[in-house]
């Protein structure tokens, strides 16, 4: 194998209590540091992130570390940003609150170099450091939390799929797509991978290639996060919809018929009846896939599971009903927020 130079880019935002395990995790590859660089695009953090940053490089000085100012704060302006600047052959897209593997970069470079791919990533291990963090990594590994999102729920497989988590691509790749939809809020690498397989580029899944994610650890977090990938797949769906799979529909069709149903019960007894049978329906299958998760995990899990499922379930399809209200005069524009490649590099 060659060792192509590789530009890793990592967005954050106040990531002080992840951002030097996610660092140590990139010094501890078993690829020539003096053939990375790292350029952390922060997001304006106020809770020291940069402080921790730069007390890194200074122990760290064989590596590569820039800071580069993000002032739009979100994940694809500080990866535009970031693309502006990138030397290398490779681009990886890391995160702040992640873990690669030791052998993470190398791996990649292999998969790009060999298997006639365009970008490459792996499975995902979700972790928590409390209890209720840890009930939420069970849940969001599960079909039944997230569908058969291949990247969360299936391991021990190499395979093409529609998009990966924290993916490598050739620098060719990346200028024929160009930009991040600077848009999107949530969802911008699966929106940037379907582009990608639109021009016919392929996506690989390999075993090899692993990372581990830190869980939220509040409700209120989890809440927040899952609809606003419900709320923002609106806009990919838009973009791109023949990309769309039935599990997305799943939730808002859930939220939606609940919806309906309430406001019926108001007024035939046959809508308090239909309420009734979708809410029994669901508490039913939900303490069925919440007691099949304890038994493997643990009963101390059990009453954190049957919330977590609950609010991964009402968040997405909640923000997936908004989203439809909020993008409805939006079906026109397959565009968004994506800056022009000729603006930057003429």
């Amino acid at each position: 194998m060659s060792h192509p130079y590789i530009s890793l880019i990592m967005p954050i935002r106040n990531e002080s209590a992840f951002i030097e395990r996610g660092l140590l995790a990139i010094h501890n590859q078993d690829y020539p540091a003096d053939r990375m660089e790292i350029l952390i695009a922060d997001g304006m953090s106020t809770d020291g992130s940069c402080d921790i940053i730069n007390e890194f490089a200074a122990r760290h000085p064989q590596l590569a570390i820039h800071i580069i100012d993000n002032p739009g704060k979100i994940v694809p302006t500080g990866i535009n940003i970031a693309i502006r600047q990138v030397k290398g052959d490779i681009i990886v897209r890391v995160d702040g609150h992640c873990i690669i593997a030791e052998d993470y970069v190398r791996n990649c470079v292999e998969h790009l170099q060999n298997d006639g791919v365009d970008g490459v990533g792996g499975s995902m291990e979700s972790v928590g450091e409390t209890q209720r963090a840890r009930a939420i990594a069970i849940c969001v590994s599960s079909p039944f939390g997230v569908g058969n999102s291949a990247f969360r729920t299936i391991s021990g497989t190499t395979k093409l799929v529609d998009t990966v988590p924290f993916p490598a691509y050739s620098s060719k790749i990346v200028k024929q797509a160009g930009f991040y939809d600077e848009e999107l809020v949530r969802n911008q690498d699966d929106e940037y991978n379907y582009r990608i397989r639109e021009m016919g580029g392929k996506i690989l899944l390999a075993d090899d290639v692993r990372s581990t994610y830190f869980s939220r650890y509040s409700y209120k977090g989890l809440w927040r996060q899952y609809y606003q990938y419900g709320y923002w797949k609106v806009r990919v769906m838009q973009k791109h919809p023949r990309q769309m799979l039935p599990r997305q529909f799943i939730p808002p069709t859930f939220v939606g018929s609940l919806l309906l149903t309430a406001f019926s019960a108001f007024i035939t007894p046959q809508g308090l009846y239909a309420l009734g049978l979708i809410v029994g329906a669901y508490t039913l299958v939900n303490l069925f896939f919440s007691i099949k998760a304890a038994k493997r995990n643990g009963w101390k899990y059990f009453p954190l599971l049957l919330i977590v499922y609950s609010i991964l379930h009402f968040s997405y399809g909640t923000g997936f009903l908004v989203g439809l209200v909020r993008f409805a005069n939006r079906w026109g524009d397959k565009i968004g927020k994506v800056p022009q490649w000729e603006e930057t590099f003429g």
